[in-house]
């Protein structure tokens, strides 16, 4: 099961004074009175429209704090890993402070109604109401808390969430809802045809480049100096740029991209990263045009950047890409597991004024190679 992210959090505080960063702009007001608008705020709340999924919405009095999704098990799934995951996602709501939960499954009633019992029973026994327990098909839904023929008929009640004023103020506010999941994935996705070649051709010549300045690096200057310094003035260049809505060349980005597998510098941009809307901007597009084989550092810079701006969608297919083109990297697993356990970006709200320290760097050895949980995350 893929468990997914918050919208942005409510309880982060607001930057001000000398030297205050713009944050992620204010998730809109959006008022769920009824089931119809349940299911038209879910979109917006995920980044897309769910498929063959089960969703949590998590409030804390009758404020949205969180929303979780996940993919129903497959049909074959055994009772344990499906109670597992079940109590997973409901430890994962809990710890959000959420007092109550609604829940809705996406698909048909064979493989929903099993997964909607087993994530009520483990919210419940997680000390959560249940307010609501929905089944979607096909533009219709069922309540599994509703009985009355008069409000909840045997066939199903028909809606259309984008008939709905949670819809329209949704739209208003700017929020977007793809249409599925392989649409957010397609946005961090590698470019093709011309643009592929161009890099390709840019990245050799900054990898000759690279050797270049490694080989006439001279005592007491060492090869790793002279690259650290080299790549923290390409990641200052970089994010220059981009605050002033710039874009770098081809050429610019190659050279950005063979400096960022040596840590230090990766380390320097990943304590620069704010929750600033531009960041997701910059690190999106060089995530879409880095070498397939370099997308490690890039890519987990580009969730951590996501996850600060409550982007937790965003995160995730950020991590796959991050773990595709290097399975075991440390820090890919590291906000992974953050994600896992639906750690909320506020946490982190000073994180830019934190003196450049950094977390404990983790292994990548064999225990961090462990087989990931399907994620907080899309």
């Amino acid at each position: 099961m893929t468990l997914t992210d918050p919208p942005p959090p409510p309880d982060q505080p607001p930057s001000t004074g000398p030297g205050a960063r713009s944050g992620p702009p204010p998730a809109p007001k959006l008022s769920v009175r009824s089931p119809a608008d349940l299911l038209a705020a879910v979109p917006y709340l995920i980044g897309f429209h769910p498929a063959d999924s089960v969703v949590v919405v998590a409030l804390r009095g009758s404020k949205i704090v969180f929303a979780a999704r996940g993919d129903l098990p497959t049909p074959g799934a055994s009772a344990p890993a499906r109670d597992a995951t079940a109590r997973h996602l409901a430890l994962v709501v809990a710890r959000q402070r959420a007092d109550s939960a609604m829940i809705v499954g996406y698909g048909a009633a064979t493989r929903v109604t099993p997964t909607v019992e087993l994530v009520g029973t483990a919210l419940r026994e997680a000390r959560l109401r249940v307010l609501e327990a929905l089944r979607v098909t096909e533009g219709r839904y069922w309540s599994y808390l509703c009985d009355a023929v008069d409000c909840c008929p045997a066939e199903g009640t028909a809606y259309d969430p984008a008939a709905t004023e949670v819809a329209a103020a949704a739209t208003f506010a700017g929020q977007v809802a793809l249409p599925d999941r392989a649409a957010l994935a397609n946005q961090v996705a590698p470019v093709v045809g011309p643009a592929r070649e161009a890099m390709r051709q840019a990245t050799r010549r900054a990898d000759n480049r690279l050797r270049e300045l490694v080989d006439g690096a001279a005592p007491p200057t060492t090869a790793d100096r002279v690259v650290r310094i080299a790549g923290e003035a390409a990641v200052r260049a970089a994010m220059t740029r981009h605050r002033e809505q710039g874009r770098l060349t081809d050429d610019e980005l190659a050279w950005l991209t063979v400096l960022l597998p040596h840590l230090p510098v990766r380390d320097h941009a990943w304590e620069r990263i704010g929750d600033d809307d531009w960041q997701v901007t910059m690190w999106t597009d060089v995530v879409r045009r880095v070498e397939p084989g370099l997308a490690a550092a890039p890519a987990s810079l580009l969730a951590f950047a996501a996850w600060r701006a409550g982007n937790g969608a965003l995160a995730s297919v950020a991590i796959d890409r991050a773990l595709h083109a290097e399975p075991g990297y440390s820090m890919a697993l590291l906000i992974d597991e953050a994600l896992q356990l639906g750690t909320p970006p506020s946490m982190l709200a000073e994180w830019p004024q934190a003196g450049g320290r950094m977390p404990p760097r983790r292994s990548a050895g064999p225990a961090r190679r462990r087989t990931r949980r399907r994620r907080i995350g899309t």
